[in-house]
């Protein structure tokens, strides 16, 4: 399918291009063909597309999940108290974020973790203002334990992070190549959308992410751009804003 530009990725008025993205990438992007944990050889490869995609134009943040390591939900629905299951969740989102931090950083990338739950002898407590002055001194900013809170998803905390930082959009990393009508893994006939409403997506239930992050995304007037993630080159074009995948627009 043809490439599609992304608009909110072009110059500026008054011809400014800086940009501030967040990029959301799942924990299980982080297994590789393992079942469990972190890949090393796969977080290399993440790391070394950042570094390509980051650019003097480009500031970026990262919110990276869990379900590598641990899923709460599932962790509840097998029995354990749903709130201490979140938690466990949420530190293993810190986990992958150390990781990635740590394989950015062997490239020359400067990097900081910063974490909604306080672990002052590991990273730097999530502060809003210390964030953005990080981006704005051209460090990778990964945010790590989702919100703090439970019964929120990495998704919700991708956009809160974003609208707090003032971020012009979202790249989401996926396993496929968009958002479509159904699954194409098991319908070949699946019909992938190039544009769609956040509005749309929430009705037709399209799971682009949870209700609550869409819902936060659109009443802020924040895009989304959907995109496969284990592409060569797949994160630096849909920081330049080209390549297959889909836009969710505001209304």
């Amino acid at each position: 399918m043809s490439e599609v530009v992304v608009p909110s990725l072009l110059p500026r008025e008054g011809g400014l291009t800086k940009r501030r993205l967040l990029l959301k990438v799942s924990g299980e992007a982080l297994m590789g063909d393992d079942h469990f944990g972190i890949s090393a050889p796969v977080v290399d490869r993440l790391a070394v597309e950042i570094q390509q995609a980051r650019t003097a134009d480009i500031e970026l943040g990262i919110v990276i999940g869990g379900g590598n390591i641990f899923r709460g939900l599932s962790a509840a629905e097998n029995g354990l108290d749903r709130v201490a299951a979140d938690q466990m969740g949420m530190l293993a989102t810190v986990m992958n974020a150390l990781a990635m931090q740590t394989a950015l950083e062997r490239l020359g990338e400067q990097t900081r973790v910063l974490s909604a739950i306080p672990m002052d002898t590991i990273c730097e407590p999530y502060i809003k203002r210390r964030a953005m002055r990080h981006l704005e001194k051209g460090r990778t900013v990964i945010f790590a334990a989702g919100t703090g809170n439970p019964f929120f998803t990495t998704d919700t905390a991708a956009v809160l992070r974003a609208v707090e930082t003032g971020c012009d959009l979202i790249l989401k990393g996926t396993g496929v190549d968009g958002v479509y009508d159904s699954d194409p893994r098991r319908n070949p006939d699946a019909r992938r959308y190039d544009t769609l409403s956040q509005t749309e997506a929430l009705a037709q239930n399209l799971r682009v992410m949870d209700s609550a992050a869409l819902a936060v995304a659109r009443d802020n007037g924040l895009p989304i751009r959907v995109f496969n993630l284990s592409g060569a080159g797949a994160v630096a074009a849909a920081v330049r804003g080209t390549g297959v995948g889909t836009t969710v627009t505001p209304d």
